[in-house]
């Protein structure tokens, strides 16, 4: 039986424990990897960050660059197609305090594609190759890439290119052994990630289906990788984390479920402020409140409303059990000034 709580390295990084959360868009902003950090994830990552955004200075990128006191190890994920950009990206990744720069060379979404970067690269090696470099080059702390099978169905361009990126400078490869074609179709092939795991002499991460403890134990066995990613089954659902790595499999009150939920989106708001957070935290709802946790009449009851505020207090009027739950939580957590480490003033181009 292999010990999840055990912990291993990507260079010089210790990684607590043998889950990684996954890089999700649209959904691992600060709250949701600090709370995977809190359910047993020992390294959580960014969603996918633009190099060409942080090259501009765009100000929504940078707030993806937002490092938490209680979030490390933390790897911050970017995308793009040049060398040089990506270069000057991943050292303000290594200036706002993030421990690990991860590389996406497996986003199979047609608007990351087309720009060259994501799955894309996957075709192009030795721009990937010289990505990596340049990256590798350009700062001190770990260099990662993810990775998928390759662009079409059956394709094994992920064997030939990870000891190439290896060599470029990579510390640690994930692969989800799913082609881009296949998106999130089908199921994920870790016959392929055993073979990449005997070509290179790096820690790989295995990515793709990984639901249960029972899963990760057999992945773990199967493929000798040196952790696995969790993804989908952790959204709005933090209690998979603590099952996979724990064996806890403990189902949550609904006390529980409403009190994580409220902190969540209390998290979320003081992160993105109160206008961006409505409209991004409606999906969660549905995710915290479904496998039967509440009647559906009363997620479609907190979709209509106006205000987070409002949502907390219907959450708590449905489990009021869950204020003493909360109050806990909340005296757990860092939170406010505490937990935000500044970005350096230099990167917003002002004095």
């Amino acid at each position: 039986m292999i010990d999840l709580r055990e912990s291993w390295r990507i260079g010089p990084v210790e990684v607590p424990t043998r889950l990684v959360l996954a890089p999700m868009a649209g959904v691992s902003v600060q709250a949701f990897r600090r709370q995977g950090r809190r359910y047993g994830a020992g390294l959580v990552c960014s969603e996918m960050v633009s190099c060409a955004g942080i090259e501009h200075r765009n100000e929504k990128t940078l707030g993806y660059l937002r490092v938490a006191s209680d979030e490390h190890p933390l790897a911050i994920q970017l995308f793009g197609s040049n060398p040089r950009p990506m270069a000057e990206a991943a050292r303000m990744v290594e200036a706002v305090g993030a421990d690990i720069v991860d590389i996406n060379f497996g986003c199979p979404v047609k608007k990351v594609t087309k720009t060259g970067a994501g799955a894309h690269l996957l075709e192009d090696p030795d721009r990937a190759c010289r990505i990596v470099s340049a990256i590798a080059d350009a700062v001190e702390i770990p260099v990662t890439v993810k990775l998928r099978r390759g662009v079409a169905n059956g394709s094994r361009a992920a064997l030939e290119l990870g000891p190439r990126l290896v060599e470029a400078g990579a510390a640690s490869l994930t692969l989800h052994p799913r082609s881009a074609q296949q998106m999130y179709t089908g199921t994920a092939d870790h016959a392929l990630t055993a073979e990449l795991v005997s070509l290179v002499d790096v820690p790989v991460v295995a990515s793709g289906d990984v639901t249960s403890r029972a899963r990760a134990q057999a992945v773990l066995a199967t493929t000798e990788a040196a952790a696995v990613m969790v993804g989908r089954g952790a959204q709005g659902n933090p209690w998979a984390l603590r099952e996979i790595v724990d064996g806890d499999d403990t189902e949550p009150s609904r006390e529980e479920v409403a009190a994580e939920l409220v902190l969540f989106v209390r998290e979320t708001v003081r992160e993105l402020g109160e206008r961006r957070a409505s409209g991004f935290l409606k999906k969660f709802y549905a995710w915290y409140l479904g496998r039967g946790r509440f009647p559906r009449e009363f997620k479609q009851e907190l979709l209509q409303l106006d205000s987070t505020e409002e949502i907390e207090r219907r959450l708590l009027a449905a489990a009021p059990g869950a204020y003493e739950i909360l109050e806990r939580l909340e005296a757990e957590v860092p939170s406010g000034a505490e937990l935000t480490l500044e970005l350096p003033v230099s990167i917003y181009g002002g004095g």
